[in-house]
């Protein structure tokens, strides 16, 4: 069993989408309409997706922070820079201080969950991508650093020591079982777990040009999430405080399942957004009743 002191953490993968309006979002809701502040009502965490494209500012993070002042259990979660990650060439000390600069804020108010450094399919381990990590461990060791390896060329034994050494969390995931392809785990290295979910779709994951809506348009059915929720759990007897995503974006269906995993590990009824009862109606016997509406014209 988990330790009555671990604290699960579930959420969406960003939360600025059009596609949710009427669906996670109310559809009447007015211009001024805050979606972080909606999203933290309901999640314990949110990733942040701007920050992989393009450097948060620290004026951005700190109007973040002021907006989730009402949830304190609430936290973010940075992506690292692609330039760290995807690029992999030379970068500077100027590009690490500048991606730091943003956290600061959120770091300032101990709203920072960990930064996710997120890799593709086409890192492989090597002695070269090991060096790449530990340098990315010394630039930005400072946070928690969370790494997710998608190809099993890294399912050997030396990683977990090299994780350990570059005091780097591990980051399960669920993602199209393909060739080579990471699959389904429960490890915990260090006081941070992490859970993530893409979605199955195999049809389109190494579609090169796909669109996201067609590589993460994908819905976890409850099976597939009872699959999941004893390994998240297990990923809690290590870790104190376990970050649980769900990067199927489309059309909602992260909120949908973030929800319903909620559920499932608080092993009763949790704050469901009532539009969203209408899309997904499986989620109707897990939303409270005891709670009030919530404005669709914020502010």
């Amino acid at each position: 069993m988990a330790s009555s002191r671990t604290a699960y953490r579930v959420g969406p993968s960003g939360w600025s989408y059009a596609d949710w309006k009427g669906v996670v979002y109310p559809s009447g809701a007015s211009s001024r309409f805050d979606a972080l502040a909606y999203i933290a009502r309901f999640f314990d965490a949110v990733e942040v997706n701007v920050s992989f494209y393009r450097p948060v500012t620290p004026r951005m993070s700190a109007s973040w922070v002021s907006r989730v002042s009402d949830e304190p259990a609430f936290r973010f979660v940075f992506k690292l820079h692609r330039v760290f990650t995807h690029e992999r060439q030379p970068y500077t000390r100027t590009a690490v201080n500048e991606f730091l600069a943003g956290l600061e804020p959120v770091a300032e108010a101990s709203r920072l969950g960990c930064v996710l450094v997120q890799f593709p399919w086409s890192f492989r381990r090597s002695p070269q991508s090991v060096e790449w990590l530990r340098r990315l461990g010394d630039d930005f060791g400072i946070h928690a650093l969370v790494v997710e390896l998608r190809h099993d060329s890294w399912l050997v034994p030396d990683t977990a020591s090299d994780m350990r050494e570059i005091n780097m969390g591990w980051c399960n995931i669920d993602q199209p079982r393909l060739a080579h392809c990471v699959g389904p785990s429960e490890h915990a290295i260090g006081p941070v777990g992490y859970v993530r979910f893409h979605g199955r779709r195999a049809d389109t994951w190494f579609t090169e040009n796909a669109q996201t809506h067609d590589r993460y348009n994908y819905l976890y059915s409850t099976a597939e999430l009872h699959e999941w929720l004893p390994r998240v759990q297990r990923v809690g007897e290590t870790a104190s405080e376990v970050f649980v995503f769900f990067n199927n974006h489309y059309r909602g269906q992260g909120p949908a399942n973030a929800l319903e995993l909620r559920a499932m590990l608080a092993g009763g009824q949790v704050e469901i957004p009532e539009q969203m009862i209408g899309h997904f109606p499986h989620l109707a016997p897990l939303r409270r009743s005891d709670v009030g509406g919530f404005p669709t014209s914020l502010f």
